[in-house]
């Protein structure tokens, strides 16, 4: 019976998986006494759990002529047409705001991007801030799986700058797959190795976040947030959390499975035997953390020494753990602001720092994690590609060494890297142009749209002059947005992928 269960069509599980999940946001709602929010939930399951039943026995003999993009195809229709199931109970639990802000706030969950409409997170209860946070953590579990089971064997995700293969084309060396056929059986084996990961990290991190004072439903929410990197939080912030620096410093380390996919699944490539010390994403990553904040922090210090201003011992220490941890936040996309964030601010001196968040963003966390972004393979292989290219203007006939694969990053690596960071930038310019078109001002755009396609939300609060509300964009620009969040969490190179017309040939 699980066997031909688990040989449904992908969305038709991911459509079953929504609707059971929908039965324990209807347990919080309960246990608060809330018996109307809890029936939206409860009822929304039932109903969409007899629609999955039925759809699955209509489909459980369909097997597709292309497996690589019916899978591809599914994972598409997971973020743009699965929101509009999970919108439901939303919408009906909520009963004071319209589908379409329960389609964009499912939308922007589902992609882990944290964008809110609702500033007031009063206007929510536990149960509606417990659903946004539970379907941006399945989401995240949907990104570890899938791109591990279905992006790298087409060489995507970011797979493609250490492949052999072309884009979208041709298999990897996965040594969990490498005798495997069915995909369906390739999801189920990945799933089986990185949910209890993804499990267990969540639930050490939310009961450390609990023990150092926070509630329990706050505790959740943002261990979840942190392992999905959506900085969904139920009080508006990790700044406002009652567990203080003691959560923000558990937080911080547990950020760190964002920077590198060997944090966590070391050996599910072949590729992938060395140590986290040797990876190239984890070094990269850990030095941008270590070094904007300490030039923040010195461009402070050194023009204090020329006015001979001395500034209190505990404010600099809160100042620099300030830019520590909100640095990190925006690298891994997850958007927790410190409550030593303003002080950083004040202490630098800097007109504009949300310029440097938005920087931040853009290059994203590591590839086959849950952050967003261009992501540190692509950038280290760019970095790679500079330093040999000046380094032959000063020898011409210098021979490189490092061996293959260090060569092949230089080279096709840094190729296929820089025709990503191209389509980012016409993704970008395209968006912004839209929401413009749709009534939106010039900086507000910017913004929205960097925080969009590196599934940044919560940059609106903070990388613009004053903060941007999502609730007072039009219709319009909400809906570019939406499929703005869907483009960054999926990559444009899978789009192009999908739309290849060789790609659909039988």
């Amino acid at each position: 019976m699980l066997d031909r269960i688990l040989k449904l069509p992908f969305f038709v599980l991911l459509m079953g998986i929504g609707a059971a999940a929908m039965i324990l946001p209807s347990f919080v709602a309960l246990a608060a006494e809330n018996h109307a929010t809890a029936r939206s939930f409860f009822y929304s399951s039932i109903l969409f759990s007899i629609l999955t039943t039925l759809i699955g026995i209509a489909t459980s003999s369909y097997s597709p002529d292309h497996v690589a993009r019916s899978q591809l195809t599914a994972l598409l229709a997971g973020f743009v047409v699965l929101p509009l199931i999970l919108a439901v109970p939303f919408y009906d639990g909520l009963k004071t705001t319209s589908f379409l802000n329960a389609y964009f706030e499912m939308v922007s969950s589902m992609t882990t991007t944290g964008a809110t409409l609702f500033e007031d997170p009063d206007r929510l209860n536990g149960a509606l801030h417990f659903w946004r946070g539970l379907v941006a953590w399945l989401g995240g579990l949907l990104i570890w799986v899938t791109a591990f089971a279905i992006l790298a064997p087409m060489n995507l995700g970011g797979f493609e700058v250490t492949s052999r293969q072309q884009v979208g084309e041709g298999t990897r060396s996965i040594s969990q797959i490498d005798q495997i056929s069915d995909p369906s059986e390739r999801l189920t084996r990945f799933l089986v190795k990185l949910f209890p990961v993804y499990f267990g990290l969540t639930t050490v991190l939310w009961i450390a976040i609990t023990l150092v004072g926070s509630a329990p439903l706050e505790a959740l929410m943002i261990a979840m947030s942190t392992m999905s990197t959506s900085g969904i939080s139920s009080a508006g912030g990790i700044q406002y959390n009652t567990g203080g620096f003691a959560a923000e410093a558990l937080v911080l380390v547990f950020s760190l499975f964002a920077l590198s996919r060997l944090t966590f699944s070391r050996g599910m490539i072949a590729e992938d035997r060395e140590g986290i010390w040797g990876d190239p994403e984890f070094r990269i990553g850990i030095a941008i953390v270590l070094v904007v904040p300490t030039l923040l922090f010195l461009r402070h210090w050194l023009g204090a020494i020329d006015v001979s201003d001395e500034d209190n011992f505990r404010e600099m220490i809160r100042a620099l753990w300030g830019s520590l941890f909100t640095v990190l936040s925006f690298l891994t996309t997850t958007g927790f602001e410190s409550a030593g964030w303003e002080d950083a601010r004040n202490w630098s001196g800097l007109q504009t720092p949300g310029l440097i968040l938005l920087g931040l963003a853009v290059v994203g966390g590591g590839v086959a994690t849950t952050a967003g972004g261009v992501k540190l393979l692509r950038v280290f292989a760019l970095y790679k590609h500079g330093t040999r290219e000046m380094a032959l203007l000063v020898h011409p006939s210098l021979v490189a060494g490092a061996g293959q694969e260090a060569r092949r990053i230089r080279t096709q690596g840094a190729y296929i890297a820089w025709v990503f960071f191209m389509l980012f930038a016409v993704t970008l310019a395209a968006v912004m142009v839209a929401l413009s078109l749709s009534g939106v001002q010039f900086e507000m755009a910017l913004v929205l749209s960097v925080a969009a396609l590196s599934t940044t939300g919560p940059l609106a609060e903070v990388a613009a002059e004053t903060p941007i509300l999502y609730a007072g964009i039009p219709d319009g620009a909400k809906m570019i947005l939406a499929g703005a969040m869907v483009l960054g969490r999926l990559e444009t190179l899978a789009i192009i992928a999908l739309l290849n017309p060789e790609f659909w040939r039988s």
